[in-house]
């Protein structure tokens, strides 16, 4: 299966990022199509596409927006989730910097569909070029009529802004990042059943939508295609529709990003991104550092599809792919991931606080070639305290590269233990490996 390009089709061209170029090729057609029906309609060809969340979690699309309350009593809000900080993970930023539009059209058409009053784009901080694309964007939107008061001659007032972020990891967890945009630290709330969803209860106490950059702005093709048409595109796949794009990285000759249609295997996503460069096929995470790691063999019989992804225990994720060839030691890359969660842990609840620092402690010292007897077992254990028992996600994400780890590479962390080195200790891996003291230095 080759690459399916829908919304990056258009992302190589200059004037598409501006408001003529982007009419030039249908933009805005969906907009206009939909203020001249029902609200509803468009959360009803939402549910007919069966577009599920682009940022990770794969929930529902329309069930969040079908959530805001009908009877509109307050002010509505629409939040876009563009932090962005999963490691492995760039597609955002390609899609702010050279699709703007998308997303301002996206999140307009949310907004028209939940009676939104006010949006917002959580920009990460370091998306400096992201967020100027952004903001010429949405200046051309206000200029022509389809942001700001009356849109397109409806009576609908809807303003957009932009919110850089600080660089937290944190703040992509959407109740710290209400907190964030509040002017409170980021740190995350409580959440349903223990206090309302946010379409209910979210920023500032009153009813909001959030969903990821990639998530909008597939909405103005649902809208002007319909549906139907776009539950063709991942139809062989048993509950994952349209497409999605992948951040390709690691040891491959084509590293970028590569939009697929969701049934496309991961080793034809491989062969997309040039094949593997320096060494065979090892091992792969699929979907940003936080999912599970799956060796070649999982890798073989992977499809790209929520369900499909989890028969390989593993997940589609945010779209991080990283490829990792057979230099790769598993033990070191697994460490180097737990000093970054355990580095962007906001430290409100115990298990998240404690747990990452404890895991990071424990896998430095396998790594120093200071391992104990038990130190695996020391390892799950602790992965088993964070996962499902944090304040928010966050200790899930780091408890699920360890674990992994530990169930599809033991030989690895065993042989380390007792060696006091990795067993990939070939000149190859020698020279791609960086030292103890360089990586602490980061």
């Amino acid at each position: 299966m080759a690459e399916l390009k829908l919304l990056l089709e258009h992302s190589h061209d200059p004037a598409y990022r501006t408001l003529k170029g982007y009419e030039a090729t249908g933009g805005y057609q969906a907009l206009r199509k939909a203020v001249l029906g029902e609200r509803q309609a468009i959360i009803d060809e939402i549910k007919a596409s069966g577009l599920r969340g682009r940022g990770g979690a794969g929930f529902p699309t329309w069930i969040k927006w079908n959530g805001i309350p009908k009877e509109k009593k307050t002010t509505h809000y629409l939040i876009c989730n563009a932090d962005e900080g999963e490691p492995g993970t760039f597609k955002d930023k390609q899609l702010l910097e050279t699709c703007p539009f998308l997303l301002v059209e996206g999140m307009t058409l949310a907004g028209f569909a939940t009676q939104a009053d006010v949006g917002y784009v959580y920009i990460r901080g370091e998306f400096v070029d992201a967020a100027r694309s952004l903001r010429n964007a949405i200046d051309e939107a206000y200029a022509a009529g389809l942001l700001g008061q009356n849109i397109l001659g409806t009576g609908w007032n809807f303003d957009l802004h932009i919110h850089m972020g600080a660089g937290s990891y944190e703040c992509g967890e959407e109740s710290a990042l209400m907190s964030s945009l509040m002017g409170e630290r980021g740190m995350p709330r409580l959440k349903f059943p223990h206090a309302p969803l946010p379409t209910v209860a979210g920023l500032f106490d009153k009813p909001t939508v959030i969903n990821n950059v990639e998530t909008y702005a597939c909405a103005p093709f649902i809208v002007a295609k319909g549906g139907e048409w776009y539950s063709t595109l991942g139809a062989g796949t048993k509950n994952s529709r349209g497409t999605k794009i992948f951040s390709v990285s690691g040891h491959v000759n084509r590293p970028g990003n590569y939009e697929v249609e969701f049934g496309t295997t991961l080793m034809e996503l491989l062969e997309m991104a040039g094949g593997m460069k320096g060494g065979a096929l090892k091992a792969c995470v699929p979907g940003g550092s936080s999912v599970p790691i799956i060796d070649a063999e999982a890798c073989e019989k992977a499809v790209i599809g929520y369900e499909e992804m989890s028969e390989v225990k593993s997940m589609v994720g945010s779209g991080g792919c990283m490829f990792l060839n057979e230099h790769t030691c598993i033990v070191s890359f697994i460490w180097r991931t737990a000093m970054f969660y355990a580095m962007e842990s906001c430290g409100k609840c115990t298990p998240c606080r404690e747990g990452t620092k404890w895991m990071r402690q424990v896998m430095e010292r396998i790594v120093r070639g200071n391992g104990q007897p038990g130190d695996m077992e020391l390892l799950l254990d602790i992965t088993k305290q964070l996962d499902g028992r944090s304040f928010c996600g966050l200790g899930d994400a780091a408890a699920w590269p360890v674990a992994a780890a530990l169930r599809v590479f033991p030989q690895e962390f065993e042989y380390f233990i007792e060696n006091g080195r990795s067993m990939v200790d070939s000149p190859q891996a020698q020279a791609l490996a960086p030292s103890f003291e360089d990586l602490v230095s980061v």
